[in-house]
């Protein structure tokens, strides 16, 4: 009832259900991220040996072709909010089914590489148009629960082609495989074309706020990238390779200075893009390290590559339970993830070298253990990959959104710098595969110290160094990776006693919350001759504690209610709401006139400001009265947002006078104003964290409307309506929310 499109370009939907097709279908094209690299690499070796590839040809592969699709990532984003998502998905297809084509019937290497440049680059195309699409198509709040499940899919789909692709090239030979390719991809672009609704023209195309700066970014990242996959190729000391990275930092150093001097808005702040880099590269950096050194440490065990490619599956099948954790646990927050999901990461890495060294049970073990590598990162993934996605505004959504897979993407790059050789003996493919894990441990380490709680980033290096040392006793290994991994020791030592005053200020937010609800007592569902129903709601931002108020109780004089917001927050606001709720409490009992009753609120919390010496200290209400058998209600409204009366499928904002808010002392004898109240009709107060919700794009939620469309059943049916509903509106609630609903009871 309450899903409808917002934001700029979203397409429009009435039912949930419509939306479940476009979301299936967005996973299962996404999925060509997956699948098609993972095929392309299981071909490797027999077009090698077809087309005669040579080192020249992967060079050009590999470090012209991370560079265009970095460039291509942002150019598609861009894209997507110019001429729309469903174009861009639709072309990118169309793109990646005629590469995967010339793939099949490449007769050189040269046109080979091409092909595969060609493929990259659509590929990323199609994965950051499947973003920005799944991003504007759902509503904030539903983002979470579609991000899991989308990421589930896709780590489905790379145990399939993990376990499937080796046995179908070698079966039927590497051009068949990327014919069908090809034809699955024409596929996926016809169910598209004819499945996914049409997004439209974007009506709001705002210009790059600053298109240089965009620029030098993406030419740093893409020239970082570069160089990144030249080291291993070249060697570190070349200096052509200090020369690519010492140009990307020079770049990115002047994208630096004239971001810092120009004061225009930025899309994406730092606290939000930060922490999704260093997910991202924390992802590919992972992935890649255990993609090589798995399958190595398992041959060398004496195992066969087909256990190898299972034992590899196995991170992602707890990358798909980690997402689906997160799906059915709403309240696990990203740093929450990051804090539970990158120890369990780390400490997995650290452990896996010595398991895999061994066979037999130990070999089980290690199994068991990748796949709760892939549990942790993606639990830790889910969740800060889901608070971007709606922390973005919808005008610049594709081009922000990129910045995820060019994460994971430059975090692969990353790891493809550390020294490995195929063709060494297993016993040297060991050590080196072994070196790869106790690195990828301190890369997971230091981003459990970024994202997650401090004092876990300490527990898990500390953990890490133990499992080192025992590792180094058993294998006798060298100790320059103890002495990073005590260096990470350290830092983590250092950030447990510096977050120790962010848990003291936690601790005190927490108590000012359990305070504030304490005061606030429960809304009867009938009172008198009412039915009612009432919410208080805490803001999730980091703003601390509201002073939204709430009351309702039957008196003498009828049954009275009292909504409010009252100004400034933490302990000082609920100190005010206690006085005033107080007042109110004591009062209702005792005046028969509400106007009176308004009154001496007004002299109550006047007196309060007096005591505190704060000037500035006032409270936003609405009174509410309804006399036994009364057809209409007395309403009275100080500063506050009018109540809107709900009723067949219409909603309306009730205008009526409205008078200086609770704590000017100048609310005299003042009249009550009347408002009709019959059996359809539902009265619903609020206050204006409810009606001042903001989506990413900076819309308020539009509350008349969805009042509208929801205007069926009891008052505690409506309440708990509205509050999912401006949850999905909005992920992040900027202010508290208190909300009565009533009607006459039958």
């Amino acid at each position: 009832m309450f899903d409808h499109a917002q934001g700029t370009g979203v397409v429009a939907r009435s039912k949930g259900e419509r939306l479940r097709v476009p979301g299936l279908l967005l996973a299962a094209v996404a999925a060509f991220y997956v699948i098609a690299p993972v095929l392309d690499a299981a071909a490797a070796p027999l077009v090698r040996a077809d087309l005669g590839l040579g080192p020249g040809h992967e060079a050009v592969a590999r470090v012209v072709g991370v560079s265009v699709t970095l460039l291509t990532l942002v150019a598609a984003g861009r894209a997507c909010d110019v001429v729309g998502r469903r174009r861009v998905l639709l072309r990118a297809l169309a793109v990646l089914s005629g590469a995967c084509a010339l793939l099949a019937v490449a007769f050189t290497g040269w046109v080979y590489v091409l092909a595969r440049i060609v493929m990259a680059a659509a590929l990323a195309a199609v994965f950051v148009a499947c973003l920005a699409y799944l991003a504007s198509v759902y509503m904030p709040g539903r983002v979470r629960r579609v991000t899991g499940c989308w990421l589930a899919a896709m780590s489905t789909g790379f145990i399939v082609a993990v376990n499937v692709a080796p046995h179908v090239t070698s079966a039927a030979g590497w051009r068949p495989t990327m014919a069908a390719l090809a034809v699955a991809a024409a596929g996926a672009l016809l169910l598209v074309r004819h499945r996914l609704p049409d997004d439209g023209r974007p009506e709001a195309r705002r210009p790059l706020n600053d298109p240089v700066t965009t620029g030098c970014w993406t030419v740093a990242g893409a020239l970082a990238a570069a160089g990144l996959q030249l080291a291993p190729l070249w060697g570190w000391a070349d200096p052509r390779v200090g020369g690519v990275l010492g140009a990307a930092a020079v770049v990115a150093v002047l994208a630096r200075l004239r971001a810092l001097t120009r004061s225009g808005r930025t899309s994406l702040p730092a606290r939000l893009g930060v922490p999704v880099l260093v997910a991202g590269v924390t992802l590919g950096f992972t992935q890649t390290v255990l993609a090589v050194a798995v399958p190595t440490l398992m041959i060398a065990s004496g195992g066969s590559p087909a256990a190898g490619a299972l034992a590899l599956s196995l991170f992602g099948a707890g990358g798909a339970a980690g997402s689906l954790l997160v799906v059915r646990r709403r309240a696990l927050s990203p740093v929450t993830g990051c804090s539970l999901g990158l120890p369990l990461a780390a400490i997995g890495l650290a452990l896996l070298h010595t398991l895999l060294s061994h066979g037999g049970a130990s070999l089980l073990s290690g199994c068991a253990v990748v796949a709760v590598i892939g549990f942790g990162i993606m639990l830790a993934l889910a969740p800060r990959m889901a608070g971007f996605l709606t922390a973005v505004p919808h005008t610049d959504l594709g081009g922000t959104i990129a910045l995820l897979p060019g994460a994971i993407l430059f975090g692969a790059a990353a790891a493809q710098t550390m020294p490995y050789s195929a063709g060494a003996s297993p016993a040297q493919a060991a050590v080196t595969a072994g070196q790869m894990l106790w690195v990828a441990t301190i890369v997971v380490a230091a981003a459990a110290l970024l994202l997650g709680r401090p004092v876990v980033a300490l527990v898990v290096a500390s953990t890490s160094v133990l499992q080192y040392l025992v590792a180094k006793a058993q294998t006798g290994q060298s100790v320059e990776m103890l002495v990073a991994l005590g260096v990470g020791a350290a830092a983590g030592a250092i950030a447990w006693s510096r977050g120790r005053l962010t848990e003291r200020l936690t601790r005190s937010q927490e108590t000012a919350g359990a305070l504030l609800r304490a005061v606030l007592h429960p809304i009867p569902g009938t009172l008198g001759r009412l039915r009612l129903a009432g919410l208080y709601e805490p803001a999730t931002a980091d703003t601390g504690i509201g002073g939204d108020f709430l009351e309702a109780l039957h008196t003498p004089y009828g049954t009275r209610v009292l909504i409010g917001d009252v100004r400034g927050k933490g302990l000082q606001a609920v100190q005010t709401v206690t006085d005033l709720l107080g007042c109110f409490r004591s009062q209702a009992y005792e005046t028969e006139d509400l106007g009176e009753l308004a009154a001496r609120l007004d002299r109550q919390v006047l007196r309060a400001a007096e005591a505190r010496g704060d000037e500035e200290l006032f409270a936003t209400a609405l009174l509410i009265q309804h006399g036994a058998g009364a057809p209409h209600l007395e309403v009275i409204n100080c500063g506050h947002p009018g109540p809107v009366a709900v009723g067949r499928s219409r909603a309306e904002e009730i205008e009526g006078p409205v008078h200086l808010p609770l704590g000017f002392g100048t609310l005299g004898a003042v009249d009550a104003h009347r408002v009709s109240l019959d059996d359809t009709t539902t009265l619903v107060a609020y206050t204006d964290g409810l009606s001042e919700a903001r989506n990413a794009s900076g819309e308020f939620y539009p509350l008349i409307d969805r009042l509208a469309d929801g205007a069926d059943g009891p008052p505690d049916a409506l309440v708990g309506r509205l509050a999912d509903d401006v949850r999905n509106w909005t992920h992040h609630l900027g202010d508290d929310i208190a909300i009565v609903a009533l009607t006459p009871a039958a």
